[in-house]
């Protein structure tokens, strides 16, 4: 047989018998068999390996106890270390190797055991594990950075005020919240949240592990308990977070936030923040908009006893707010959260006395529960309000330095402070209301009633303050603002300018340039001046000739009602609201020294026609009643002009950012203003003046009607010494959809045949200005100065026949006849020509005199442009061949060949 099918020799018996056999042997044997055969041998291709295993029995033992023949196989004689379970060579009775750095499973112990880990090593994770933990919250707490406050927690509206300093309106945003510096809020409101909310706030880090603990244990015991958070906790939730649910992972973003807020947030801001951005209920946001809605005040004229409540709601407005929230849960009743909240209140209270942050001797002041005002309706814009609002938003945006834009003031945060008298308001409100219910009736007039519009204005004169204004019915359903520009034209309230502007600059020489300095125009006396008051008067430029328009017609001015006055002075025409002398007197002085004095009073320039027609001086122009009333202020103040403004200051953070200066410039001399009032007197208290209806007994009043061709509009404008007022009236469709929308005409409105100023808007007018200066003191108006004028004729009017001479070498020839079948031999003999100046206009060397002048103006209106139609003496016309000696066409227009009393304002013609 080969060697290389030789068998390999069978290993000895196994057991004790064999190991002492082997020990018996020579080491030399030992040593061989270790190794193996010699060289070459068929057993060295195996490796020579020997078994470890004693027997069968052996390796059975050991397979049993999990290790197996090929774990066996593995020992120290040449495998893994550790052999078997024991790691033994030889098998059972063997030590383990080296012991594993992590022992698990266990390596001594068996079945279930070796699953369960030695307190070694779970002492060892668990302080692993913690710091890991701590490595992370550290990372994470370096790598958070603090968040800006969320859009929703700056929030704020702005808060209007009326002029006695209470809140008139909240509004301007969705967020009912007024942020306030820290230095505004009072310390008894943060003392009262630190005791209420966070004894530790003013060292702890932002956070307050023992805060919870203890919150936790005394609601287990049902005690009052301070919030598990801190004051920075809660802030940051409610001003730094926009994600406001209950996850793990918010609650821990809200954690390293208020950690870094702690530690780089001064306390103080943390305090202002908390307390400008908690919700207290009832929609206020933050301390201030909580003690306007509770206490009807500024958070820092609260005092310990009303902040205390305040903190007591930052608890849960619902179960703690007095009036109740049934509508939230039906348990909070207002007996309830009245009882709940008197508690909390007292043991805040004590708390305070308890953290030394209130003095007892304080708190044994408080002893009855501070209730808050009954809850008001959502602030809404409704009534005036809304106007006043809006009136004022304009007024600050169109007025203040800052560049703070419509855009900006949305953004809210504004305290805005107005001139809007709350009582005023509410008087002028019912004034209206009352007249309009008892004479307007669209369900029983329907074509004649409907759409009918009031507006109103009241101005103090001595600031130009807006003490009150009737917008409409309501802003929330009529939105245009009636008391402020609407093209409601204002009539005859247009001509006191026209008589102050005629007082001021004078009437101009015909026969001078269009433009005219002060020497050569002619002052006038409003007692003095006459003017034809004929219906249907031919309008006239100032130097005589006959005024046409683009059309090349010529302008024949009406009365209202059609009436003729003849000639009467200014004062007259005022009186009686008659149209002709007053559209001719504003072509004499000019219509731009017109507009220009319109301006001087107060009205825009804007506002006003800028044509240079005729009509100009009776009110074609449409101001607003705000401006009309400033207007007429300006004569109440005896010349003094001051703007009409409805915001006196404005606050953002507690600083002042705009405030308004009063500026007065002298627009009349008070010898012009003391007369144009004496004749707006005369209007309401003469017996026949159109504005009788504006008397208020006991008081001095001036004023004036006006009423506009078409009857589309309607004025009453007038003033005391205290208070000037414009009171409007009109027709107009209220649906802003409309694209046609015009003024209607009153004919009929109201039941009356035709709508006048001395009407309603008088009527209103009077009931107002009598019930709001109701009890002040009654102040007379200055007595009219006198004006340094010389009496004139003008615009038709006749000038009056000399006065006869009482010097013997007067001859009856020298008497001029006044009848119609005068012929020329009867014309009376040539005077003496007398010396003149050149700037003496009531001197005239022509030879007619006087007599020419005014026999020449009446007798020969057939042949001369205007004629008699249009002049004031007689209504007939008697026509002859030519003009009697003296009468040319100059004195027919009134003009240069008139006598020598009339002058150029000498003709008949108007």
């Amino acid at each position: 047989m080969s060697e290389h099918r030789r068998k390999p020799p069978q290993p000895q018996g196994g057991g004790r018998a064999a190991a002492r056999r082997a020990a018996q042997q020579p080491s030399g044997r030992r040593a061989a068999q270790a190794r193996g055969t010699s060289a070459g041998s068929p057993s060295e291709s195996y490796g020579g390996e020997e078994r470890v295993y004693g027997g069968r029995a052996e390796a059975r033992r050991a397979a049993q106890r999990g290790g197996g023949r090929r774990r066996g196989a593995e020992g120290p004689g040449g495998g893994r270390r550790g052999g078997g379970y024991n790691g033994g060579p030889g098998g059972r009775g063997a030590r383990p190797g080296k012991q594993r750095l992590i022992d698990y499973p266990r390596y001594d112990k068996y079945g279930w055991r070796r699953w369960v880990p030695s307190w070694k090593l779970a002492t060892g994770l668990f302080l692993g594990f913690m710091a890991s933990l701590m490595g992370a919250a550290t990372i994470a707490y370096a790598m958070v950075e603090l968040p800006d406050q969320a859009k929703a927690a700056k929030a704020e509206n702005n808060v209007y005020y009326w002029e006695d300093g209470t809140q008139m309106a909240a509004t301007g945003g969705e967020v009912n919240r007024q942020i306030l510096d820290i230095k505004q809020i009072p310390q008894d409101m943060q003392d009262a949240v630190i005791s209420a909310e966070n004894k530790t706030f003013e060292t702890d880090k932002g956070i307050d592990p023992m805060g919870i603990g203890r919150a936790v244990f005394n609601m287990a015991m049902g005690e009052q308990t301070q919030g598990g958070s801190t004051i920075t906790q809660q802030f940051v939730k409610n001003a730094m977070l926009e994600d406001q649910s209950q996850t793990v992972s918010r609650k821990l973003k809200e954690l390293f936030i208020s950690m870094k807020a702690g530690t780089e947030m001064e306390k103080s801001e943390v305090m202002a923040g908390y307390l400008n951005t908690s919700y207290y209920g009832r929609g206020a946001y933050g301390i201030q908009a909580a003690a306007r809605t509770y206490y009807e005040k500024d958070a820092e004229k609260l005092n310990a006893s009303e902040c205390a409540f305040l903190a007591a709601l930052l608890k849960g407005a619902t179960y703690y707010d007095p009036a109740g929230a049934t509508e939230i849960d039906p348990r909070a009743t207002q007996a309830a959260n009245t009882a709940a909240a008197t508690l909390r209140w007292k043991w805040i209270l004590d708390e305070m006395v308890k953290d030394k942050r209130l003095d007892a001797s304080e708190r044994a002041k408080y002893t009855k529960f501070p209730m808050p005002r009954p809850p008001k309706k959502e602030a809404r814009l409704g009534g005036q309000i809304g106007y006043l609002v809006d009136l004022a938003k304009a007024y600050f945006i169109n007025n203040n330095e800052q560049g703070i834009t419509a855009k900006k003031l949305s953004q809210g945060g504004y305290e805005i402070y107005t001139t809007f008298d709350k009582d005023k308001v509410n008087d002028l409100q019912e004034a209206v209301k009352k007249v309009e219910s008892a004479n307007i009736d669209p369900a029983k007039r329907p074509e004649t009633d409907t759409h009918v519009q009031f507006g109103g204005a009241s101005v103090d004169p001595k600031t130009g303050a807006i003490v009150a204004i009737y917008g409409g019915s309501d802003a929330t359903k009529h939105f245009t603002n009636n008391a402020d520009q609407t093209g409601a034209q204002v009539g005859s309230t247009f001509k006191p300018f026209v008589l102050a502007a005629a007082m001021d600059q004078g009437v101009r020489d015909p026969r001078g340039e269009p433009v005219q300095g002060p020497d050569q125009r002619r002052q006038i006396d409003p007692d003095k001046t006459f003017y034809s008051g004929k219906n249907k008067l031919k309008i006239k430029k100032y130097d005589g000739s006959v005024w046409h328009d683009e059309n090349g017609k010529e302008w024949l001015q009406v009365n209202d009602g059609d009436k003729d006055y003849g000639d009467i002075n200014l004062r007259e025409a005022m009186i009686h609201s008659a149209n002709s002398p007053f559209v001719q007197l504003g072509m004499d002085v000019g219509i731009e020294e017109v507009r220009q004095a319109a301006i001087s009073a107060g009205l825009r320039k804007e506002s006003l026609v800028g044509a240079n027609v005729p009509s100009f001086s009776i009110g074609i122009s449409d101001p607003s009643a705000i401006r009309m009333a400033g207007a007429y202020a300006t004569f109440a103040a005896n010349g003094e002009q001051r703007d009409p403004y409805s915001v006196k200051l404005v606050k953002r953070r507690g600083e002042v950012i705009y405030e308004h200066e009063v500026k007065t410039r002298r627009a009349f001399s008070t010898a012009i203003a003391s007369n144009v009032t004496d004749v707006l007197r005369d209007v309401v208290e003469h017996p026949e003046g159109t504005g009788n209806n504006a008397a208020i007994p006991g008081r001095q009043v001036a004023g004036k009607t006006g009423t506009t061709d078409g009857n589309k509009s309607a004025w009453f404008v007038g003033y005391t010494p205290q208070l000037a007022t414009a009171i409007d009236m009109y027709r107009m469709d209220d649906n802003a959809a409309n694209k046609n929308r015009q003024f209607l005409k009153m004919f009929g409105t109201g039941g009356q045949k035709k709508i006048h100023g001395s009407s309603f808007p008088s009527e209103i007018w009077q009931k107002y200005m009598s019930t709001t200066l109701k009890g002040e003191k009654v102040i007379p108006f200055p007595e009219p100065e006198k004006l340094d004028a010389d009496s004139v004729y003008g615009g038709g009017a006749a000038s009056p026949e000399p006065t006869p001479s009482d010097t013997p070498s007067q001859t009856p020839s020298q008497t001029p006849s006044q009848t119609p079948s005068q012929t020329p031999s009867q014309s009376p003999s040539p005077a003496p020509e007398p010396s003149c100046g050149p700037f003496d206009w009531d001197c005239n060397t022509d030879t007619g005199g006087q007599n020419a002048g005014q026999d020449g103006g009446t007798d020969t209106g057939g042949t001369d442009t205007g004629g008699m139609d249009e002049g004031a003496t007689t209504g007939d016309v008697t026509t002859t061949p030519s003009p009697p000696t003296g009468g040319n066409a100059n004195g027919g227009n009134g003009n240069g060949g008139a006598g020598g009393n009339g002058g150029w304002f000498g003709g008949t013609e108007g």
